[in-house]
């Protein structure tokens, strides 16, 4: 495929946003206003994304009903409560890739790792290890170990963690691939994320899934900043689980409702060990208020309480405009937007900014992560102040995401001639 041209000119970057058909989706989003009282620049998105403009009202409407029925609004509410959920259960679907009966949409992004983990990490004496990336977000970290203490293992032996090769800031793939097939026999469970939260590198689900089941391993991934990123496709790839928050690029507000994903094939197996609620309760009979769980069949049957209604009505304010986007088209244009955004960084003086992303397309999304010369921390407070918001992870990157739903070429370009003041002076 022939590589962009791309131009270094505010003109050629009103020229793309002219011809981008998402465009006018930018509009349904509410922005922070800078200190000058114009629009942020906000590539923040892949840390909390922003609020859909429908997010008020949708949960405005629920309030009013709750005002209007009180306990009736579970079954006469304009959308009703008791089956509301539901109504975000094929969108989110068709943001992950999966089947409908494979998703549902409850609690957060770590109970629901500790609520798949109870089911998919079964250790035995011969397998018991966990593999993870060294460099995982924090709580997985936390996650994997207490259940590795839980089920009596000492984590320092169950813990195999990913680290990239001498000098390098990610990991290679084939080195991924021939860890899995190394220790295939000791791992119960390989757990990693679909893009790292600090690099920004994505990892090829599917190839992990085929070469972690051949050695009889479950796999499950954490995809908090794949989920409204990538165009992914859980249910042909065919990991066990997954799980994901709602906050970053699904721009469900902070604290989202996180979601689930149990593959069909698990989808009738009432005799996984799980931990059970009476929301995950068939249906038909859960008012029965019998003793006896009886799972609903797919990713349903791992809820246990009845979700709060004001998160997953914004929620779906925002999963209704991922439906009129579609995910191949904000994939294709967050491509674009991050490989502009290499360009323009890449004609910045030398040595001042290094990208520690792959710059393979395939191996990233829509973050790019900086490391500057240097002081990030100043440097970023500076951009805030001049209306940019990025955001900074330990030791030193900042990390940029233009987020294809609301961002614009004009925001990038605008973003790097930030950068290229501050680099001459």
């Amino acid at each position: 495929m022939t590589a962009p041209v791309y131009e270094n000119t505010d003109a050629f970057a009103y020229g793309l946003d002219a011809k981008d058909p998402l465009r006018p989706l930018r509009d349904e989003f509410l922005f922070p206003p800078a200190a000058s009282g114009a629009p942020t620049i906000y590539l923040a998105g892949n840390s909390l994304g922003l609020q859909p403009r429908k997010a008020r009202k949708y949960v405005q409407m629920e309030m009013e009903d709750w005002e209007r029925l009180g306990v009736e609004g579970h079954v006469h509410g304009r959308h009703p409560w008791l089956p509301y959920h539901e109504l975000l259960t094929e969108q989110v679907a068709r943001v992950v890739g999966a089947q409908p009966v494979e998703v549902v949409v409850m609690n957060t992004l770590s109970v629901n790792l500790h609520l798949m983990m109870v089911s998919f990490y079964r250790p035995t004496r011969e397998r018991f290890k966990i593999l993870i990336e060294g460099g995982a977000f924090p709580s997985d970290q936390y996650a994997v170990a207490s259940q590795a203490r839980f089920h009596g293992y000492d984590p320092k032996e169950a813990i195999l963690r990913l680290t990239p090769r001498e000098g390098e800031d990610t990991l290679r793939p084939e080195d991924i691939l021939e860890t899995i097939e190394r220790h295939g026999k000791e791992i119960a469970l390989v757990m990693l994320g679909s893009v790292n939260y600090l690099t920004g590198q994505a990892f090829d689900l599917r190839e992990i899934t085929r070469v972690a089941h051949a050695q009889g391993c479950k796999v499950g991934f954490d995809l908090a900043h794949g989920a409204g990123n990538l165009k992914l496709s859980l249910h042909d790839d065919g990991p066990d689980f997954a799980v994901w928050c709602s906050y970053k690029y699904l721009n469900g507000g902070p604290g989202s409702l996180g979601g689930v994903f149990v593959h069909e094939r698990h989808a009738h197996s009432p005799e996984l060990p799980r931990f059970e609620g009476w929301w995950g309760h068939n249906k038909a009979t859960r008012f029965e208020m019998g003793p006896t769980f009886d799972p609903l069949p797919g990713a349903e049957g791992w809820q246990l309480s009845n979700p709060p209604i004001f998160q997953l009505a914004a929620l779906r304010s925002s999963l209704e405009l991922f439906d009129k986007a579609t995910m191949a088209a904000l994939r294709a244009k967050s491509d674009q937007l991050t490989g502009y955004m290499e360009f323009l960084l890449d004609r910045l003086p030398a040595g001042f900014v290094t990208i520690t992303t792959p710059r393979d397309l395939k191996q990233r999304g829509a973050q790019l992560s900086l490391r500057f010369k240097g002081e990030p921390k100043r440097l970023l407070h500076r951009l805030a102040a001049a209306g940019i918001i990025c955001d900074f992870r330990e030791p030193d990157i900042i990390r940029a995401a233009p987020a294809p739903l609301y961002n614009t070429y004009l925001d990038v370009f605008r973003f790097v001639k930030a950068l290229e003041a501050h680099a001459l002076e």
